[in-house]
């Protein structure tokens, strides 16, 4: 005979089954007490409260390089340059955001507790979403992550399509720059990327992709139109080159390592320029000069860098060289290489500013931060 429930139960039962009814958040204990056990537990892990704690003051993201003003507080790489820069423009005191202490190359140092401790912190793939520490995504990002994007776009834009399929259809071909070939969820390309596809995708569906791509289809002037971009670019990276090597067999070649110092106009409104000291080329003394963002006074974030080479002194006949600016041996300025032209005469003595090429505003943030900029200038005389 089965056991009749007693009154106690009965009235239990009734009361839940009231709560069910009314209340649309009514939950049992037992469900309500874990849930509230497993957010107390997400909202305590160890790796995300110290995210909080190690986090850069300025842009509130943890540090791979990490600098630390005199009471401790931290800023990344990135914002700590960002600082000096906005100081050095605007001829101010650089201060720290929380606070306001002076900071500067001599009173800040580096933290390398917090760097190696962020650096065991998990972080994520941004291609596969997989966990890993910090210090271990790169590498896995690089050599080991099935679904890396960058790879193939590379490989077409360097080697070509046809040539990379005949490679891997070749018997001893299982690696191709530490890449194994038999991983078929790698993201690849379109074969008909040169001439406008944006596809991307896993590897395993490239072949559909490419039998009903459209590109193909397309008219023929679509298709030379995407394929002469491709060619000016690739003409434009030979010629600077081919024009670099031909002015290095030149007789009268000349080359300086020189310091870019900064210094203030004398007007109202004080402006920042760049200028080195006097140095010697075929006969005659030079100055370079330089200044940010064409004297345009702006807030913006893209920052660029121009300069121009001035004669001083007097010439009777004109001198026409080519120059080009390049990374000094103790300087760390990434630029790309722009060769250029100019007559001096007894009318003109100074050039135009030039741009300089600095691949980004980042790395104009960091030249305006340090105290001096290093630079080689290399000086053809082309009479």
């Amino acid at each position: 005979m089965a056991d009749i429930p007693g009154p106690s139960t009965l009235v239990l039962q009734d009361e839940n089954c009231n709560k069910e009814n009314l209340d649309t958040n009514f939950e049992p204990e037992r469900k309500k007490l874990k849930t509230e056990i497993n957010l107390k537990e997400k909202d305590n892990k160890l790796e995300d409260r110290l995210s909080g704690i190690l986090c850069c003051a300025v842009c509130l993201d943890l540090p791979r390089t990490c600098f630390q003003c005199t009471n401790g507080h931290l800023m990344c790489a990135g914002c700590y340059n960002h600082l000096l820069a906005d100081a050095r423009l605007k001829d101010e005191t650089a201060t720290c955001p929380n606070c306001r202490c002076e900071i500067n190359k001599n009173s800040c140092t580096r933290n390398l507790a917090v760097e190696k401790a962020v650096s065991e912190l998990p972080s994520l793939c941004q291609y596969c979403s997989c966990q890993l520490p910090r210090n271990q995504v790169d590498h896995h990002q690089r050599e080991l992550c099935l679904e890396r994007r960058a790879w193939s776009s590379w490989v077409h834009s360097v080697i070509g399509a046809q040539r990379w399929r005949n490679y891997v259809d070749h018997s001893h071909s299982t690696f191709l720059l530490g890449i194994s070939t038999h991983t078929p969820d790698r993201h690849t390309c379109c074969k008909y990327s040169r001439i406008g596809c944006p596809w991307q995708g896993p590897f395993h569906e490239l072949a559909s992709h490419e039998q009903s791509c459209i590109h193909p289809n397309k008219s023929g002037d679509d298709i030379m139109n995407a394929l002469s971009l491709v060619d000016k670019q690739k003409e434009e990276e030979l010629r600077v080159y081919s024009n670099l090597y031909c002015l290095l067999s030149y007789e009268k070649v000349t080359f300086n390592d020189l310091q870019l110092k900064p210094y203030r106009t004398d007007d109202f409104i004080t402006r920042l320029y760049y200028e080195t000291s006097r140095f010697s080329a075929f006969n005659h003394q030079w100055v370079i000069k330089a200044r940010i963002n064409n004297d345009k006074p702006t807030q913006s974030v893209t920052r660029s860098m121009s300069y121009q080479l001035v004669l001083k002194g007097k010439v009777t006949n004109p001198i026409q060289l080519k120059f080009i600016a390049l990374k000094g041996p103790y300087g760390d300025m990434k630029v790309n290489p722009a060769i250029y032209m100019f007559e001096f005469s007894p009318e003109n003595v100074e050039t135009e500013y030039f741009d300089l090429p600095i691949v980004s505003s980042l790395e104009c943030n960091k030249l305006l931060a340090s105290k001096t900029i290093n630079l080689r200038v290399i000086m053809v005389h082309l009479q």
